[in-house]
């Protein structure tokens, strides 16, 4: 048995999103299928991102598991013969039997194209948002820059979404325009339902002159969906990459106007030790700052985590964490120890 990795690219106007359903055609129902009949064994795979109906992908990530001897680099040549022509897999490959595509560290780039001219373009209606009256880019510019960093995004989360949290890492946002196309091109670890949308909708409100581009940092601390602007079609969007981290980073910083914080893992691979310094934070935010960011170091391979106690106290309680004193560690630190859940 081997995993074989998969790059895919789609355009989703004729699918009922990425992910199988009952009752309609999708891209993995229709990827599994082709795979099953190609390889002669029930297939199915795992995808990266769940991208909605009529969204499109240049390079959504997929993986399965198989016993065929054909090799995972030629397995994309095969499969390409037996796919409807509005899915092709850009790379095959083997990879590691544990890699998964979801919970594996990655950024995710997705682009929303603004048809924005006076009439629409028949050739464009399928992957773009036609508006009529002359977008303000400048202004659209100057609005993200509030939404840069580790959030709670609950103003930008569909209806429906099923999470156990809203908070998310944005670490990029650019709008441009070329032409008469307009882009908003948004990179971070993980999106909420509908996310990526409602952040181009209400960047198109704030070109319209609807909303200040201020506004953006009021939309986002009021923490409610109705503050927001509308979820403006999936046609426009595309997956255009995921980028997984093959090394661990030495350093991890995260900085808003709340909190400002540095992970330094540059022990992990070695020694098994990282240390949490906050260098500022506010009172309300520093049980959820630290709990995240000792949950990631675990993650990321530390066997021991250490903050440096000008926040954080002595018996404090951090989600699965308690803050102890050890007498071998340094002076200054305290050591994060998993205790499991508490009452």
């Amino acid at each position: 048995m081997k995993r074989i990795g998969l790059v895919v690219a789609y355009d989703g106007t004729n699918y009922c999103g990425w992910q199988t359903q009952p009752n309609g055609i999708t891209v993995q129902g229709v990827l599994n299928d082709t795979l099953s009949n190609l390889l002669g064994e029930k297939i199915e795979t795992i995808g990266a991102s769940r991208t909605d109906a009529g969204v499109h992908a240049l390079g959504n990530v997929a993986v399965f598991d198989t016993n065929t001897r054909i090799p995972g680099d030629k397995i994309s040549y095969a499969l390409n013969q037996r796919l409807p022509e509005d899915i092709r897999i850009q790379m095959s490959e083997e990879v590691e039997p544990d890699f998964h595509p979801r919970y594996c560290d990655s950024e995710k780039t997705y682009e929303y194209r603004i048809l924005n001219r006076k009439f629409p373009v028949p050739t464009e209606r399928l992957y773009s948002y036609f508006y009529h009256y002359k977008l303000d880019v400048d202004k659209m510019r100057e609005a993200p820059s509030y939404l840069i960093g580790r959030h709670d995004f609950a103003s930008f989360c569909g209806s429906g979404a099923q999470v156990k949290t809203t908070i998310r890492t944005v670490t990029g946002i650019e709008v441009f325009r070329d032409g008469d196309i307009v882009t908003i091109r948004v990179s971070g670890t993980g999106f909420l339902y509908n996310m990526v949308r409602i952040i181009a909708g209400t960047l198109v409100k704030i070109g319209m002159g609807v909303y200040p581009p201020e506004k953006m940092e009021e939309i986002l601390e009021e923490k409610n969906r109705a503050a927001a602007g509308p979820t403006i079609p999936a046609r426009g969007l595309t997956l255009v990459s995921l980028e997984y981290e093959k090394e661990l980073a030495p350093y991890l910083e995260g900085e808003n106007k709340h909190w400002h914080y540095v992970l330094d893992q540059r022990n992990v691979p070695e020694k098994g030790l990282a240390y949490l310094t906050i260098k500022r934070c506010e009172p309300e935010e520093l049980d959820g700052v630290l709990r995240r960011v000792i949950h990631q170091a675990y993650r990321n391979g530390a066997k021991q985590v250490f903050v440096r106690d000008t926040f954080g106290e002595e018996g404090s309680i951090y989600g699965y964490y308690r803050l102890r004193r050890q007498p071998e560690v340094e002076e200054g630190w305290l050591e994060a120890i998993y205790e499991g859940e508490h009452q």
